[in-house]
């Protein structure tokens, strides 16, 4: 175990094995380049014990971004912007496009990367993109249950419907109102032709 007194050396191999060794370490080797990039590669999550000056160092977030894409959430608002950081970021845990800026938020390609990975991702995207099909079946094919965060006309589509709800039944939760009273009405006038 490592403490504020322990070597550079020390701390690197530390770093290496447990990156959450980085929060032990001195306030001088968490500002050292070299040992904050060890511990982000083995755990993207601990940029955040990190010197703040990293949070804008472009390298060292997307090394932790690419380790855990949660890890955007400590990383500057000017690289939460940058597309290649988010990209990163995304391709790792889709929940990521949380603490994309707004701009990539609303950008087709980073939200189609995002809503494949985790479909619930839909919750961030731009509401444009939320009344996007294409975006939408992408989501709900991952996750069927993403069709709460389809906008009002998407989640009285019938397509994306049928897709959420083969995805999980639970998604019915969100259909519209007025696609449920017509499967309502189908479904009644089935079973009054089984009965007769």
């Amino acid at each position: 175990m490592i403490d504020k007194n322990s070597t550079k050396k020390e701390v690197l191999e530390a770093v290496k094995q447990d990156g959450w060794a980085l929060q032990y370490a001195s306030a001088e080797l968490r500002a050292d380049r070299e040992v904050v990039m060890e511990a982000v590669k083995q755990d993207g999550w601990v940029l955040r014990y990190a010197y703040v000056e990293f949070s804008n160092d472009r390298e060292v977030v997307l090394a932790a971004v690419q380790q855990d894409g949660l890890a955007l959430e400590d990383a500057s608002r000017e690289l939460r912007g940058d597309r290649k950081v988010v990209m990163a970021a995304v391709q790792e845990n889709g929940y990521a496009l949380s603490d994309a800026s707004p701009e990539l938020q609303g950008n087709r390609d980073v939200v189609m990367v995002a809503v494949k990975r985790t479909g619930q991702a839909l919750e961030y995207a731009s509401e444009e993109l939320r009344n996007d099909k294409e975006v939408v079946l992408q989501a709900v094919e991952q996750d069927g249950y993403a069709l709460e965060y389809a906008s009002d006309e998407l989640r009285a589509d019938r397509d994306v419907v049928l897709v959420a709800v083969k995805r999980n039944r639970r998604a019915l939760l969100h259909v519209s109102d007025e696609l449920l009273c017509e499967m309502a009405e189908c479904w009644a006038k089935c079973v009054e032709g089984k009965n007769d």
